[in-house]
């Protein structure tokens, strides 16, 4: 058991040379994102779109679009008509890849493999489960601030169904 503590203490020290250039830059990227339980294959869960600005994201999937501005998180889903809007507290990454992309030293990753505009990682979430995130066509661009990343909720369609639960 020491051991293995041992082990992630070292993974969670991981650098990323990629990632190191996040500060400063907005990040825009492809991604899959896939889960492995008891130590089974990976399965795919979602593909999506994701664009992230210091603890802001805007992360489109699964007919989903979800936004943050760090403080508030709006999730769309516009087949439903539906839109929910909460806080955001302390977060689990797989909930906001903000996270996984800006502070990534603080979390228990394996490089799979990284590249110019790629990169693999395997995320420990605990004994016998891994996350598994693909990113691709990774682009590094200027910061514009987060104003992209939040949402009037009066500028919604009247046919939609919001709950706030902040």
């Amino acid at each position: 058991m020491a051991l293995l503590a041992t082990c992630i203490g070292t993974l969670a020290q991981t650098r990323i040379p990629l990632l190191d250039k996040v500060p400063g830059h907005r990040v825009q990227c492809s991604y899959t994102y896939s889960v492995s339980k008891n130590g089974g294959a990976f399965s795919e869960v979602t593909k999506g779109n994701l664009e992230v600005e210091e603890n802001a994201f805007r992360l489109d999937a699964l007919g989903l679009r979800i936004v943050s501005d760090g403080t508030t998180r709006w999730t769309l889903d516009e087949d439903a008509r539906e839109a929910v809007v909460e806080a955001v507290q302390k977060e689990d990454i797989t909930a906001n890849p903000a996270l996984l992309i800006g502070h990534y030293a603080d979390y228990d990753l394996v490089v799979n493999a990284s590249g110019k505009d790629f990169l693999d990682v395997t995320l420990v979430l605990d004994e016998s489960t891994r996350a598994r995130f693909f990113l691709q066509d990774i682009v590094f661009g200027e910061r514009k601030g987060k104003s992209d990343f939040s949402m009037d909720e009066k500028s919604l369609p009247d046919d939609y169904l919001l709950t706030d639960l902040r």
